[in-house]
């Protein structure tokens, strides 16, 4: 029994790290490896493939936490099988105590301590979910042979926490689906505005995040927003894509500050490619991010994307563009000033943004899951 064991929640087409678990393991597929995919969910496009084992995980109460000790059990006896007949293993982060191959690390729980506004049984939740996180990962990431890191900044966190020796980290960053995120065409663009419900005219500003806990900055997007329309002569609209436990009650606080015709709270979607298409910049104030894959699709697509500093992403933007980072993501006062001047300067922006879409977009998925293979120093099974 040769081939690959994954172990990771989802491969599915949304949300940073499971997109790219998604690719990795249609890659290895491709170059005809076994692979055993230890997971919740997966893709319907990788089931039908014949060298594919898809070993499905419940997920009780449809809760990672609950899921979680299911995964990392399974995941342990699968790897330690592979292991023994020559196979390869990959887990992420803190998900499975295996004595893995490879650790791709997308997220790293010692980097961020997760706040929010829940009350009671949710704020425990939440606490208890990020200690036993701390604990799987550094027991996970000091049984891996080699580390891969997501970005400069995520491979800086591993070391500077003890979690990984920096001689067993090594950075692979995201590829890029040009097909899905690129320059709209004028059609694209018409047909993002619409579903967006919004005539051409007026500036159009994303956000992508999840609205639970603080880690996106979306509390520092609405005050700097607010001092823009209180400054009048706002004309610019935000339509922010993304779920979570805070949704209704920012919706609730736009209507009581009189923002519901400016701030556009739509909940999750899964079209994002088209809802680009009609937008005109994305903001992302995050507090941590080890890349931000959000950013990137959307620097795809030739908009200008604020983003804080300190993002995983940022390291990649030239140096014409590095006005567009954020240095302070609690600071509501920069980020209304480079709201500003994303609204009057965009069009400046426009020839170095098309160039470095260019950028991003050649390095593909099949690009990222080529050296992340060779990390594993193997050699696929059409070789």
């Amino acid at each position: 029994m040769s081939g690959w064991t994954l172990v990771s929640g989802d491969f599915v087409p949304t949300g940073g790290m499971d997109r790219a678990n998604l690719a990795f393991a249609d890659w290895l597929l491709r170059q005809g490896e076994p692979v055993t995919v230890v997971s919740h969910r997966v893709d319907e496009g990788l089931t039908a493939r014949p060298n594919l084992h898809f070993l499905r995980i419940p997920k009780p109460a449809n809760a990672y936490l609950l899921g979680a000790p299911l995964l990392a059990a399974a995941g342990l006896a699968q790897s330690a099988l592979r292991a023994r007949t020559g196979g390869r293993v990959l887990v992420n982060g803190g998900n499975c105590p295996a004595a893995a191959d490879l650790n791709w690390v997308h997220y790293v729980h010692a980097a961020w301590t997760p706040r929010g506004r829940e009350p009671g049984v949710r704020a425990a939740k939440r606490m208890a979910s990020h200690a036993l996180s701390l604990r799987t990962e550094r027991l996970a990431l000091s049984r891996a042979r080699c580390v891969v890191a997501n970005s400069e900044a995520t491979a800086r966190v591993l070391v500077d926490a003890g979690l990984a020796p920096a001689s067993r980290v090594r950075v692979v960053y995201y590829g890029a689906d040009a097909a899905r995120f690129h320059p709209p065409s004028e059609a694209e663009r018409a047909a993002g505005r619409a579903a967006l419900g919004i005539p051409e005219g007026p500036p159009v500003m994303a956000f992508v995040g999840a609205l639970g806990d603080r880690r996106k900055g979306f509390d520092t997007l609405f005050d700097a927003w607010r001092a823009r329309v209180r400054a009048g002569g706002w004309d610019a609209r935000l339509v922010a894509m993304g779920a979570g436990a805070e949704l209704e009650a920012w919706r609730a606080r736009a209507r009581a500050e009189g923002m519901e015709d400016s701030v556009h709270l739509l909940g999750f979607r899964p079209d994002v490619p088209l809802l680009l298409a009609g937008c005109d910049g994305l903001v992302s104030p995050t507090r941590y991010e080890a890349y931000g894959l959000g950013v990137q699709e959307a620097l795809c697509c030739a908009l200008p994307t604020l983003v804080s500093a300190s993002a995983g992403v940022a390291e990649r933007y030239p140096q014409g563009l590095r006005g567009l980072l954020l240095e302070d993501p609690d600071s509501s006062e920069e980020l209304s000033d480079a709201l500003r001047r994303w609204r009057d300067g965009r069009a400046g922006m426009a020839a170095a943004l098309r160039d470095f879409s260019a950028t991003l977009c050649a390095r593909t998925w099949d690009h990222m899951a080529e050296e992340l293979y060779g990390a594993a120093g193997a050699r696929p099974a059409s070789a």
